[in-house]
């Protein structure tokens, strides 16, 4: 069986969330929100995240609906 390796970037790979806001256009906060909740890859270091081009490049073309999600309806 070959199985993929996870990704794993060089330390020369890898960028801060602000760096990252400025290529995506999100926001640090947001950036902060999709590594926690595991939607881009990141590794927290110390106090700060850090991910790489490659995971923002992957994760905007990616497709997305943005605005509120639909609420779940009460089954009666």
């Amino acid at each position: 069986m070959n199985k993929k390796a996870p990704y794993q970037p060089g330390i020369d790979d890898l960028i801060t969330l602000q760096e990252a806001a400025q290529i995506s256009g999100f926001t640090t906060r947001h950036l902060r929100k999709l590594a926690i909740n595991g939607d881009i890859w990141a590794k927290k270091l110390g106090r700060n995240w850090l991910t790489t081009v490659q995971a923002v490049e992957e994760y905007l073309a990616r497709e997305r609906k943005p605005g509120p999600k639909p609420r779940k309806s009460e089954k009666e």
